[in-house]
């Protein structure tokens, strides 16, 4: 049976902005829980799927959660009805509701035929109690196992489910009633030994990818319902197949996307990390085609910033502190800025350019296993000395906007969640500004010309 993929990836780095991390309490009790994933919902809301980080690897089935930005985490347990199954992912889009995909796991020297088969559960009480979905789904027991690959919600309704081939199409389902009935859908046709990973898929917009070990990517556009088939420039994603073959997915919307893949990777012993030549290629048709690809050292988790071509990479599992770090690209990967080196991080996950978290590991309830990003990646200021001043502030209605260099410019106000109030291009010298539609609160006036940016915090009142 295949294994598990978790996420890696990787590093290259220059010099340094001021950009930091602040370390927050998971509030796991036991010790060395780290977080695999981070689902981020807005400024305030973010859930955490646990993973136990000592040695002996026990399996778990825990989540945390914060509602006030990470001042307080509130960690609890995803019930899936049997405490050997093993949580594949947690897909969640807001405080109350989430989904978790379940596999009944395989054991080493262990001839189980229900290896694979997979569960649904949903909560809509911040993971307090977890109802089973899809019941029928995953199920398929005889030469060819289900596998249950992964689970994802678009919004409330929208959502679909994948695993593994049954007969000549990978097994997926669809649900536009939040999960209370699901539909079949069906793939293009498989190969032989083509199968999925855990872990190795991206969502943006309405559309969707996974990955399989024949190299391919599988996309929909329409949410689950139609799918086209896709060649990489990998031959494997999970080094299963191919053993030198491995790489990881990720987009920013319907079309911009890279893969980081290795063609000559050597997994990582117990002595001995993880080796490999690795790439960046770009896509910017939706996976259709795909760049020659530039060199990229190290091992590194990333996440795009949503809607940008910013991309923040955290380290991945390695034996060794040689990659430990983080770092950040301006450019879809072709250059990276170091944030530090030395200190472990888990995957990362942004709102924009100025929200982010990335996972850790927790020493007890009250200390460490989340990392909040202090920093800003809009793109380079202009100099080291603020070019935009924007008067009053705070303010009430009218302010001012003036710069000592540039009279023309892009401005856009974006919230504390993240949301893009406005938009607008600038003449002039000095200019005003009518806010007084904007309710008060904090706001970030993001002002850009031509590969330069700057921003300034504004209250309204």
């Amino acid at each position: 049976m295949k294994k598990l993929l978790l996420t890696l990836l990787l590093n290259a780095s220059i010099s340094s902005f001021a950009q930091s991390w602040d370390t927050q309490a998971s509030g796991f009790t036991s010790p060395s829980r780290g977080i695999s994933k981070l689902e981020i919902i807005d400024a305030n809301t973010l859930w955490g799927l646990a993973y136990d980080g000592t040695a002996a690897a026990a399996n778990v089935q825990e989540f945390t959660l914060t509602t006030n930005g990470g001042a307080t985490w509130t960690p609890g347990v995803i019930n899936v009805g049997d405490v050997t199954y093993q949580i594949v992912n947690l897909s969640a889009i807001d405080a109350m509701t989430a989904w978790a995909g379940a596999i009944n796991p395989s054991v080493t020297g262990v001839t189980d035929p229900n290896d694979g088969i997979g569960v649904i559960y949903k909560t809509t009480d911040g993971g307090a109690t977890w109802v089973r979905q899809n019941a029928t789904g995953f199920q398929t027991v005889g030469t060819v196992n289900s596998f249950l690959d992964g689970v994802h919600f678009f919004d409330a309704n929208n959502g679909l489910a994948f695993g593994d081939p049954i007969g000549t199409t990978f097994e997926i389902y669809t649900t536009s009633d939040g999960g209370a009935t699901w539909t079949p859908a069906t793939s293009p046709a498989v190969v032989a030994n083509e199968y999925g990973y855990t872990g190795n898929f991206v969502a943006a917009g309405n559309s969707f990818w996974f990955t399989t070990s024949k190299g391919k990517i599988y996309k929909t556009t329409d949410k689950g319902l139609t799918w086209t088939k896709l060649n990489s420039p990998l031959s494997d994603f999970g080094a299963q197949v191919t053993t030198t073959h491995i790489g990881s997915l990720y987009f920013t919307d319907n079309n911009t996307g890279i893969i980081v893949g290795a063609k000559n990777y050597v997994a990582a012993t117990a002595t001995a990390a993880a080796t490999g030549t690795f790439k960046i290629y770009t896509t910017t048709n939706g996976g259709t085609t795909w760049s020659t690809g530039v060199t990229y050292t190290g091992f590194r988790n990333m996440c795009y910033i949503p809607g940008t071509t910013k991309i923040v990479a955290t380290s991945a599992l390695t034996t060794t502190t040689t990659s430990d770090g983080s770092s950040y690209s301006m450019d879809n990967g072709v250059t990276w800025t170091t944030i530090e080196t030395g200190t472990q991080r888990l995957p990362p996950t942004f709102l924009n350019e100025t929200t982010g978290w990335c996972g850790g590991f927790n020493t007890d309830p009250f200390t460490g296993g989340v990392y909040k990003f202090n920093g800003n990646l809009f793109n380079p200021t202009f100099n080291a000395a603020k070019s935009f001043v924007v008067s009053p502030n705070p303010a009430d209605s009218i302010v001012s906007i003036s710069s000592s260099l540039v009279d023309s410019f892009s401005l856009k106000i974006v919230d504390l969640s993240g949301k893009v109030i406005l938009e607008k291009e600038i003449n002039g010298i000095e200019n005003t500004l009518d806010i007084s539609a904007l309710n008060s609160g904090l706001y970030f006036f993001n002002f850009t010309s031509d590969s330069k940016s700057e921003t300034v915090k504004i209250i309204k009142n």
